[in-house]
């Protein structure tokens, strides 16, 4: 190993080849107004907006410009995470009596359980997602994400999540109940405030943003791969994000599920988490952790891709043990969705159980040995430079190592019982999350200049770690001292006062890093030396073959691996320019290299008026952010909704009127959305592995289907689950009539033959035939409804509701979750119903294909919900 900060470790250009151009062989020039001019490979030029333009950070669309607004937003929330775990540690500068100290116990309880959220959900994942926003597309050789609007949508929407939890604090203080919420204290009759109400509205909004970006991640990342990009030879940043977000997509479904059935409790007046007090807080325990646990490796994987790339850039040598360390990942993934009952040890559930759920937990370690001994044997390989993306990489490394360890004692049942719900809890979990936050830091260090065309000052930097590492280790080391402490709480035994202060100084250090990080990345965004194409000079990925930061199109052509090297194609495929030496497929499988033809920022100057122009993508609509604004009344609007109704007062009109308005809101900006003219990136170009043959919106569909497949799942489970706990025989059906549910079951079955149909005359060029089939669907899905509104109003004529009783709150939320994607169908329906009476779907029949599989889709759920509520 070499100390030294000159790059001695060069690769050879068989082990990682460059995929770098010059910078003026792609046509960009500065310009005096921020702006930059840039000509495309077809000879037409193309300006950037200035740079102060306001207007583009709210229109656009392109994946650049929504990973900054990620990656800024998510470090402001990191602020005020870090503001209430100041506070909290100032409460436990000493032990104090109740109701003394600068928080009172509410405040307390707030400031744990927001502080928490905020974290886990607002901060770590937004923060690693930014960069997957930005690099992705460019590693992969897409001009941007599939789904351009869904992306920004899905900025819009984490953004109105954060402004509704914020809000929750002056609705009476916010959720007090802990970050993850356990039953029944998280229920009114603990937490009553309409904020604690506004908090977990907010985390539903999240999740729906989280589902949004997964679908439109995973369409990407398997459909607009460059020519020649294999997934075996995709970078390894990549691989994280792909896998973190197949996690993502499954995960935040069960936590969706739990969300809704919890906001049905609070708003509702459903008995779930209530009725049987043992029994809903165990199902809540099943349904949280269930997310929870892959939530570590959805929040560690990004940092792992990170490590990879800065140790194989810093060291000059590739991944020791490539294929295994993506086969190590493939593993721990698959395994993160059997290990979540080691969190319930303490419950009733049986040994035999228990000790399964042991196993699985310390086997998912052996995965990961393998990964972290394949980055320690990298760097023993290579020669080190030893820059300030590489100790933060070095760093988390290092953190995450020891709270691996110490999670092995919570792993284990004996030790479990002594330490869960203690201090050992609480840092060994911060040597993990933060452990690899510091990771996702050293990334920012890292892609800065790609992203800001400046280099950060590396003295900061390495004052920055220093700093940062000795205050995380002086906060949360003396943790594992003082153990015995009772988690969530600040009254402690004495004895434990100087270890708790010793932490709280570790608190002030650790914060005070992050001041030294703000300076460094606002001063050098302005007055930073200007970045090459490549600073670190041995990067080896596709986003350092490009000007920093990238232009509008990124690359004079469109990116291929095809031919074993880099080469950009022109628009007639006939030429070719190579920019890189040619790479045998082994090597360039090793090295991970990706490509990318992107767009930048929000596109061309026309387009942030127009939305498009001359045939080139979209990168401007203004629908995202008011679709996001008109949801975020809606769901302000709710939290204002207990115990089934809006209170009887001003604030009580203020709440029905947010919900009326930002429902009809929605409704209209959503079909705006759709209405719009929006010219998106086309692809594959090459291997689109599992999904050859299925166009991008056909594999988005497929996917989003599979996310409710979860979601359906995790309410039948919740249903199963309540219904066996108290006798399965006992349990009998809440409709006493089975011929209202099987009426319905004719009618959607009815209505799935007459989409067939509609596709069918969409075939045959019949204009009223797509017209009448689709007509027919509308009006039995009307039918369904009905139907089912009757059952409903008879059932409340004899007295059951939805608060009358467990089962009855089952059956109502269950089958009401199936009502409200019946609704859905049928305003869609309808809106295909408007445009094929104007001769639409005759040249493209896709959309009543894509359609119909979300239609069939809501009549198979039904299939088996008729049997289980209304025959078992």
């Amino acid at each position: 190993m070499t100390t030294d900060d000159q790059p001695t470790g060069a690769l050879s250009d068989d082990e990682c080849p460059d995929a770098q151009s010059d910078r003026d062989s792609t046509g960009e020039d500065a310009r005096p107004d921020g702006g930059v001019a840039h000509e495309d490979a077809d000879g037409r030029g193309h300006a950037f907006p200035p740079t102060s333009s306001v207007k583009r950070w709210f229109v656009t669309t392109n994946h650049k410009d929504v990973g900054t607004l990620y990656l800024v937003t998510s470090l402001l929330f990191l602020a005020m995470g870090g503001v209430l775990a100041l506070l909290m540690r100032a409460q436990l500068w000493v032990p104090r009596p109740p109701g003394t100290g600068p928080l009172s116990q509410l405040a307390y309880n707030q400031a744990v359980s927001v502080h928490g959220l905020v974290m886990v959900f607002w901060f770590l994942s937004p923060f690693a997602f930014g960069f997957a926003n930005y690099v992705v597309p460019l590693q992969i050789g897409a001009k941007d994400l599939a789904f351009p609007r869904l992306n920004a949508l899905s900025y819009w929407l984490y953004l109105a999540s954060g402004v509704l939890l914020g809000v929750s604090f002056f609705q009476g203080g916010s959720f007090a109940g802990g970050w993850t919420m356990y039953a029944p204290l998280n229920l009114p009759t603990f937490t009553p405030s309409v904020g604690g109400s506004a908090a977990i509205l907010a985390l539903t909004l999240f999740v729906v943003s989280v589902t949004v970006g997964s679908v439109n991640f995973l369409t990407s990342i398997h459909r607009m791969r460059a020519e020649g990009l294999t997934l075996r030879r995709m970078p390894l940043f990549t691989w994280t994000i792909l896998l973190t977000v197949w996690m993502m997509l499954f995960a935040f479904a069960a936590l969706l599920a739990a969300l809704l059935i919890l906001s049905a409790d609070r708003l509702l007046g459903t008995t779930y988490f209530a009725a049987d007090a043992a029994n809903g807080s165990l199902l809540w325990t099943h349904l949280f952790w269930f997310f929870g646990h892959p939530e570590v490796y959805i929040v560690f994987f990004p940092a792992l891709g990170v490590m990879a790339e800065t140790f194989q850039t810093f060291t000059g040598r590739r991944v020791v043990g490539r294929k295994w360390f993506i086969a190590a990942m493939v593993l721990v993934a698959l395994q993160s969705f059997i290990v979540w009952m080691h969190h319930m040890f303490l419950t009733s559930i049986n040994l035999e159980i228990k000790t399964l759920f042991m196993a699985t937990t310390i086997g998912i370690s052996l995965p990961f040995d393998l990964m972290v001994f394949a980055l320690i044997y990298t760097m023993v390989k290579g020669r080190i430079r030893f820059k300030t993306p590489f100790l933060f990489s070095f760093g988390g490394l290092l953190l995450f190592i020891l709270g691996g360890i110490t999670g092995v004692f919570l792993g284990a049942v004996v030790l479990d019982y002594e330490m869960r719900g203690t201090y050992w809890v609480v840092a060994h979990f911060h040597y993990v999350m933060v452990g690899g936050a510091t990771a996702l830091i050293g990334g920012l260090y890292y892609w800065y200049p790609k992203i800001t065309g400046r280099m950060y000052d590396e003295f900061l930097g390495k004052v920055h770690f220093a700093v940062y590492f000795v205050g995380f280790n002086l906060l949360y080391f003396p943790m594992f001292v003082a153990w015995e402490t009772p988690r969530r709480d600040f009254a402690y035994e004495p004895g434990m006062t100087a270890w708790h202060q010793l932490a709280t100084v570790g608190a002030v250090v650790f914060g005070a890093s992050f001041v030294v990080m703000f300076y460094n990345m606002v001063k050098s965004a302005y007055a930073g030396e200007p970045a090459s194409e490549n600073p670190w000079e041995y990067s080896s990925t596709a986003e350092w073959a490009v000007p920093s930061p990238p232009p509008l199109e990124n690359f004079p052509g469109i990116p291929s691996y095809g031919s074993g090297r880099l080469q950009f194609l022109t628009g007639d495929g006939d030429d070719a320019r190579a920019l890189d030496p040619p790479v045998s497929e082994a090597d360039a499988a090793a090295a991970g290299d990706g490509v990318a033809d992107g767009g930048y920022a929000s596109g061309h100057a026309g387009e942030l008026a127009s939305g498009h122009e001359d045939g080139h993508e979209s990168h401007a609509s203004w629908w995202p952010v008011l679709v996001a604004g008109a949801v975020l009344l809606v769901f302000f609007g709710l939290s204002g909704f207990q115990g089934g109704q809006f209170p009887d007062s001003a604030m009580g009109v203020v709440y029905a009127s947010a919900t009326g308005l930002g429902l009809a809101g929605t409704l209209v900006t959503l079909v705006g959305m759709a209405s719009e003219r929006f010219t998106g990136p086309e692809g594959p170009f090459g291997e689109s592995w599992p999904f050859d043959g299925v166009d991008n919106t056909k594999t988005g569909v497929w996917i989003f289907l599979a996310s409710d497949v979860v979601l359906f799942g995790a309410f039948i489970g919740a249903y199963v689950f309540l219904r066996y706990s108290v006798g399965w025989v006992s349990w009998e059906p809440i409709p006493g009539n089975v011929m209202p549910g099987l009426v319905n079951t004719y009618l959607l079955l009815t209505s799935s033959f007459a989409v067939v149909l509609a596709l069918e005359a969409a075939e045959r060029q019949s204009r009223w035939g797509v017209v009448a089939s689709l007509a027919t669907t509308l009006i039995l899905g009307v039918g369904f409804l009905g139907n089912k509104a009757i059952e409903w109003n008879h059932l409340l004529h004899e007295g059951v509701w939805l608060s009358s009783n467990v089962r009855a709150s089952t059956f109502f939320l269950t089958t009401g979750l199936h009502a409200a994607h019946v609704v859905t169908g049928l305003v869609v329906a309808a809106y295909m119903l408007a445009r094929a009476a104007r001769g639409a779907y005759l040249e493209d029949n896709a959309p009543i294909e894509h359609f119909g599989l979300y239609w069939h889709f809501v009549d198979i759920v039904w299939l088996f919900l008729f049997p289980l509520f209304y025959i078992l």
